[in-house]
């Protein structure tokens, strides 16, 4: 007898199976020194919080992240236990887009606020902040409060305001964790399509993780739009380093 999975459940745990696969490919990498952002030395001097602690962290944030999906799924659901049909593929594009504008423009300015109120950066955001020198599986290291509003809200957002299914929420949801991993992996692999699809990557994030960074560069996880728009966006180069590796270097911003 085969046993069946609702696509309810699947939504809301597979894009947390592919958070630690995903975030895994990157440490069984290893330091790969002359792709990253920072050296492996910059990484244990500045973040001021262990690994073990960022791994609960994000532990304590997926359990969150269940509990909201798995009660939104039960608000919406019509009891009959049979999966909608799916649209064509065009609407799932749409859909798709749709969700990336929601979810951008609900984290750019909850993000940028956050920053700006003193009293939610130090005791909320400032915790996101103690890695300096991001790494793949840090990347929903918040503080709990952060991730609830953040990402598990803008999430449910995403996905009401878009009309997807939750046979689509699956693949969005799973996109938007890739996204945020390789966002915060603190490589510039050569050759990765997501830096080629998008100006929102691993090094536009590592600007805002620096101190003269934490005012530009809000946005997450897909476009710059809001950046652009709003006059917080800050240009940077790549360059290589002396001692290998790669720096992502602010150029003079206009105000």
């Amino acid at each position: 007898m085969a046993f069946a999975v609702s696509d309810e459940l699947l939504g809301t745990f597979v894009p947390i199976a592919v958070y630690w696969i995903y975030s895994g490919i990157y440490v069984l990498l290893g330091d790969l020194e002359k792709y990253r952002l920072h050296t492996k030395a910059e990484e244990n001097v500045k973040n001021i919080v262990s690994k073990s602690t960022v791994i609960k962290g994000v532990l304590v944030q997926q359990a969150f992240q269940i509990s909201v999906s798995l009660l939104l799924f039960a608000v919406i659901s019509d009891g009959s236990g049979i999966a909608k049909p799916q649209p064509s593929f065009l609407a799932i594009i749409v859909q798709f887009l749709v969700a990336m504008f929601v979810l951008d423009t609900w984290q750019y300015f909850m993000h940028r606020y956050m920053h700006i109120n003193k009293f939610l950066y130090k005791h909320i955001h400032s915790k996101h902040h103690t890695l300096v020198v991001p790494y793949a599986f840090g990347a929903l290291f918040n503080h709990p409060l952060e991730g609830l509003l953040l990402d598990t809200v803008g999430g449910a957002l995403a996905f009401l305001v878009s009309g997807m299914t939750p046979r689509t929420g699956i693949f969005f949801f799973s996109f938007a964790t890739i996204k945020t991993v390789d966002d915060h992996c603190g490589l510039w692999l050569p050759g990765n399509p997501l830096h080629a699809l998008f100006s929102n990557n691993s090094a536009y994030h590592d600007v805002h993780h620096q101190l003269y960074g934490s005012k530009y560069n809000f946005s997450q996880p897909f476009f710059v739009m809001w950046d652009r728009i709003l006059g917080t966006y800050m240009p940077y180069s790549l360059e290589k380093r002396k001692e290998g590796g790669l720096e992502a270097r602010p150029i003079k911003h206009k105000s």
